[in-house]
């Protein structure tokens, strides 16, 4: 559509009066003055929103979009992520060398196709009751006991040293239960075999955990031990809660490392033997 053309000149208006009106200056108005809207001191200006002192100061505009910051990482974060030539790290979460092979106590129990990863007693803090009992009633029985001689009661005396061999031999009885308890790990399971007449075989498939965890106390965080819980898909389990379990850091990585990467566990033992065997041929 074209534009709609100027007026015609007026026939009466002279030259020179026509030239003024066309070559007149044209009122900005309001909205394009030089009023305050675009003053120097308005959003603009140099002390405004994007002045060296805001949100984005000089330093954060200068520096290339997207470019990367060193992290600044000690001496000793950088060990803990270093490892030696097993592939074992060299940092504070090293673990202990695995057995390679299981006890008589516990071979009888694993199956031709199964591997054996380690196996477990409890930490001597599971004896701290025995012990305790059997010290008392030594110091308290060895005076009852003298007392009563020396008041020519022989039959009291008598039945103070058969309470003291009784207690003894139930100090004892624990402590070959706490020597034939162990903690298994393969990997396909693990089992808690316990008793000394009557065996107890307790069992849990690595691929029915759900969740695990371990507890320390403050005393089991001194002396190193803690307890294990075990949970599976909320049934009911034979193998739940394991107590002073020693080392479970150390046993906590390697059942999780056993149940997410069975295979790096599977190189690493595999490699270990071939440098076993190199070095026997040396």
């Amino acid at each position: 559509m074209d534009r709609p053309s100027a007026p015609p000149p007026d026939p009466d208006e002279s030259d020179r009066e026509r030239w003024e009106r066309e070559t007149a200056p044209v009122d900005d108005g309001p909205d394009f003055g030089s009023g305050p809207a675009y003053s120097p001191s308005a959003g603009y200006a140099e002390g405004a929103g994007f002045s060296e002192s805001a949100d984005y100061a000089h330093e954060t505009r200068t520096r290339p979009r997207g470019a990367y910051t060193a992290t600044d990482i000690s001496e000793e974060e950088l060990a803990g992520l270093q490892v030696d030539a097993s592939g074992l790290p060299l940092g504070p979460r090293r673990v202990l060398p695995l057995e390679d092979e299981p006890t008589p106590l516990v071979s009888r129990y694993l199956f031709p196709t199964e591997r054996y990863r380690g196996e477990w007693k409890r930490h001597w803090i599971h004896l701290s009751t025995p012990l305790i009992v059997i010290v008392l009633a030594t110091f308290v029985l060895g005076y009852l006991s003298g007392f009563l001689f020396r008041q020519e009661a022989t039959g009291m005396t008598t039945v103070a040293i058969l309470i003291w061999v009784g207690i003894f031999g139930w100090v004892a009885w624990k402590v070959g239960d706490w020597y034939f308890d162990r903690f298994i790990l393969t990997n396909k399971r693990v089992m808690v075999v316990s008793g000394i007449i009557t065996r107890r075989v307790a069992m849990m498939p690595l691929l029915r955990v759900t969740d695990m965890k371990y507890e320390q106390s403050p005393l089991g965080r001194a002396l190193n031990y803690g307890t294990f819980v075990l949970e599976s898909a909320g049934q009911e389990q034979a193998l739940r809660e394991i107590k002073h379990l020693p080392n479970p850091n150390e046993l906590y990585l390697r059942v999780v490392e056993e149940m997410y990467e069975p295979q790096a566990v599977e190189a690493r033992l595999g490699k270990d033997a071939d440098e076993a065997r190199a070095d026997d041929g040396a």
